[in-house]
């Protein structure tokens, strides 16, 4: 990849002649596509394309290759470690005009969209045919961006993840190429993999531009609950015991009691204390959740935690949710003006309390406001590292602390990531995690994109 001025002008005067005013340059429109919501430090790329079509994105790549220019996919920015930070400048692809759905099937549970449709846009179309898609990772992501991210969020541990839930895509390669990759058909045994391959590619090695998704029924009966406990160690224990029962939550998220400061003063939290909490959620038949919320206030009882405060009616379910999903900027309340690293790291089950427990420990160890929640069902946590940005010192430890939670999650069997995924933030880490196999993930990137035009810099580090 060795983009010149030449290079640059002559690309850009075949995108402004293709795509007019939908090729733009501003300064500001730039530097919004240069961050995510992550650290905001901004790494603008050269131009910003707005494609309509499959087509079109193919023409943009094959105009870019031609000039060996690099181009990031960009959905609408909720990316958290950097994932499209343009390091080396070149064409943002900005697929927020993509957004057809294009078919769904009731009788088969799926649907195909293109890659700029929001989760929100889907579910508000296929409501009223009595289904929904069901991953909710907070923001109003993209479906495109979510593939290349590998996302999930708070339903994971009852409807798994975008590579549970992608049956296929359609893909341009780095060449400018069109494939399709997988189908409808719910498991083949027909060849690679690629449609896996994919997801999670972070746009290194192709452009997604359309999905073939799985959806589900909306249960009859859905419930919340909250519980509080005296002690973390408690609330985790209560997680572990109810997976290990095979009661089958929908969400069982935690907030300790720094995140539940934050998240009673920000969202009005009534009748809650700065206690830490499990967030749960129960799909099924009336009988079923009854008898699932027994189940599960039994086990909290035993474990130290309070009675179960029940929801049932949809509009103090979303109340509960909007706080558990507004978590991020109320945690933010808590130091003002302050910048933030969003950690992520899974564990198994078992190691969970041990993880967290220790993370605690260093947090406060290190001076810095570290508030905690997770997606706890599939042993994935979140630290929240408030800093001050003008003080280099508090920075580095800040960095010091996120790199040191990574590495105790690969001490515990764990990953470096659960969902928020690698971009440019946990390049360094790969390494630790993957050793031998790195060389692989190499090859395949060295395969697919020999010129590194896409989305350079990221997900996979240099030899």
């Amino acid at each position: 990849m060795n983009k010149t001025g030449e290079d640059l002008t002559a690309l850009f005067a075949s995108l402004n002649a293709s795509l007019g005013d939908r090729f733009v340059t501003s300064q500001a429109v730039r530097d919004a596509h240069g961050r995510g919501e992550g650290l905001h430090d901004i790494m603008a790329p050269d131009g910003v394309a707005f494609p309509r079509s499959t087509e079109e994105v193919a023409q943009i790549v094959r105009l870019c290759a031609d000039h060996k220019v690099p181009i990031i996919a960009f959905g609408v920015g909720t990316s958290l470690e950097g994932q499209i930070q343009a390091l080396h400048g070149g064409i943002s692809l900005d697929m927020s005009q993509m957004t057809q759905i294009l078919a769904t099937s009731a009788a088969d549970l799926d649907c195909r969209v293109e890659a700029g449709v929001t989760r929100e846009q889907l579910n508000a179309h296929i409501q009223s045919d009595g289904l929904f898609f069901p991953l909710d990772p907070g923001a109003n992501a993209t479906l495109g961006g979510m593939a290349a991210t590998r996302a999930s969020g708070t339903n994971a541990v009852r409807y798994g993840t975008m590579r549970e839930v992608t049956l296929g895509l359609t893909v341009v390669t780095p060449q400018g190429e069109v494939i399709r990759t997988g189908g409808r058909a719910r498991k083949s045994s027909a060849g690679y993999d690629l449609t896996r391959l994919y997801v999670g590619s972070e746009g290194t090695l192709g452009v997604i531009t359309e999905l073939q998704l799985r959806l589900f029924g909306i249960p009859e009966v859905i419930a919340a609950a909250v519980c509080q406990f005296e002690d973390l160690a408690g609330a985790i224990e209560a997680v572990t015991v109810i997976l290990q029962m095979g009661i089958d939550m929908a969400r069982i998220e935690l907030l300790d009691e720094l995140q539940m400061q934050a998240s009673i003063a920000y969202s009005k939290l009534d009748g809650l204390r700065e206690a830490p909490t499990l967030f749960m959620e129960f799909h099924g038949s009336p009988a079923a959740v009854d008898e699932q919320i027994a189940q599960v206030g039994e086990i909290v009882g035993q474990l130290g935690g309070g009675a179960l405060q029940q929801a049932k009616v949809q509009e103090e379910r979303n109340r509960l949710w909007t706080a558990r999903h507004n978590g991020y900027w109320a945690a933010r309340g808590l130091r003002p003006g302050c910048e933030a690293f969003a950690t992520d790291a899974c564990v198994p089950i078992s190691n969970l309390a041990a993880c967290i427990t220790e993370t605690k420990a260093e947090a406060a160890a290190s001076g810095l406001i570290c508030p905690i929640v997770g997606h706890v069902g599939d042993g994935n946590f979140h630290v929240l590292i408030l800093f001050d940005p003008s003080d280099p010192a508090e920075r580095q430890r800040a960095d010091a602390l996120a790199e040191s939670i990574a590495l105790r999650a690969l001490h515990h069997g764990g990953t470096i990531t659960g969902e928020h995924g690698i971009g440019l933030h946990k390049l360094g880490l790969m390494e630790a995690e993957h050793g031998e196999a790195l060389k692989v993930m190499r090859a395949v990137k060295q395969a697919l994109d020999p010129d590194g035009i896409m989305n350079p810099g990221k997900t996979i580090p240099a030899a």
